[in-house]
């Protein structure tokens, strides 16, 4: 099922990068956090960040939320969407993808678009803490959203042990038509902003583990797809850039997914060209896509000047609360 008028943006707001940009401009809403540190499967580190609520039965809804690229449980999109599921009296976590709770991890590895297998572990890890009958809702966003779609696909019926419902936002669908779009124009300026942390946190793993990676080679990267030739595609088992982009799509396995996910995608997203959006045809039935005008790249602010950001939380959690 296709949606089109899902949300509509401010007409004072014009533009998919205006979008984009300016949520990350605005308050952010105070959110208290108690961290727990797990160990991975691997003898790696996870941390994740927990939103209690009072009383916390067996019964409490809980979202999980995986975080974009280079995100984390401060992002706005996170803060936004704890905050209003406590304000229901849900609890919530958020489980960082590695390096990204505030220090390097230990293991030669980092995360990607593509990385089912993290999602499944950190979605195992949480419900052994919040056993059933607790339902658990996954929310994820960007390069969080297209790992998760991975999962569910991959999972099928079987995510029912796992989750009741979920949603992936600006999720960049088709790898090769977004991992281009973000070197292109005004994209790269946040290519750059990406790399301006993706780069030193690889010369800092390549310092840990000698003979991982080429520290020749990092001082070259000046683009998204030098980053994911010289550093993603070695460090997961890719054989390059353009393999992991292939490999790692989620938009292949939207037909497997057996349980009921929304799928919100903006058709101006700076990151993901609406042409490569799925049509319902290419989604399974328990896939709901929503597919406005406008809302940028995990932007989707309301209201009159200086807007809200509280849209995609109520949209978010809209969903989540349906039973059917």
């Amino acid at each position: 099922m296709t949606r089109e008028r899902g949300y509509r943006a401010p007409r004072w707001l014009p533009g998919g990068h205006a979008q984009t940009i300016y949520p990350y401009y605005l308050p952010r809403p105070a959110v208290l956090y108690r961290r727990e540190r797990l160990q991975a499967p691997d003898g790696d580190v996870w941390d994740f960040d927990w939103v209690d609520a009072e009383p916390a039965d067996d019964g409490t809804p809980l979202v999980v939320l995986f975080h974009g690229l280079e995100g984390d449980s401060g992002s706005h999109y996170a803060r936004t969407v704890m905050a209003h599921s406590h304000a229901l009296g849900w609890r919530g976590v958020i489980p960082h993808f590695r390096g990204c709770g505030g220090e390097l991890n230990h293991r030669p590895r980092a995360y990607h678009s593509g990385d089912h297998e993290e999602v499944g572990a950190m979605l195992a890890a949480i419900r052994a803490r919040v056993p059933a009958p607790t339902p658990i809702h996954a929310v994820g966003v960007s390069l969080g959203g297209s790992a998760l779609l991975n999962w569910l696909g991959r999972a099928g019926a079987a995510a029912a042990a796992t989750v009741t419902r979920a949603a992936a936002v600006s999720a960049p669908l088709d790898l090769t038509a977004a991992g281009k779009a973000i070197d292109r124009g005004l994209n790269r300026i946040y290519a750059r902003h990406f790399l301006s942390t993706l780069i030193p946190k690889s010369r800092a793993m390549a310092a840990r583990h000698p003979g991982l990676l080429d520290p020749a080679r990092l001082d070259r990267i000046r683009s998204m797809f030098d980053f994911d030739e010289v550093v993603t595609a070695p460090l997961h088992g890719f054989a390059g850039a353009l393999d992991y982009w292939r490999r790692a799509s989620c938009k292949p396995w939207l037909p497997q997914i057996a349980r009921p996910t929304l799928v919100l995608n903006a058709r101006n997203d700076p990151f993901v060209p609406g042409a490569s959006l799925p049509t319902a045809a290419e989604a399974g039935a328990a896939v709901v896509l929503e597919l406005p005008e406008g809302g940028g790249h995990v932007g989707f602010l309301q209201g009159p000047f200086p807007g809200r950001l509280d849209w995609l939380a109520r949209r978010l959690l809209e969903f989540l609360r349906t039973e059917r």
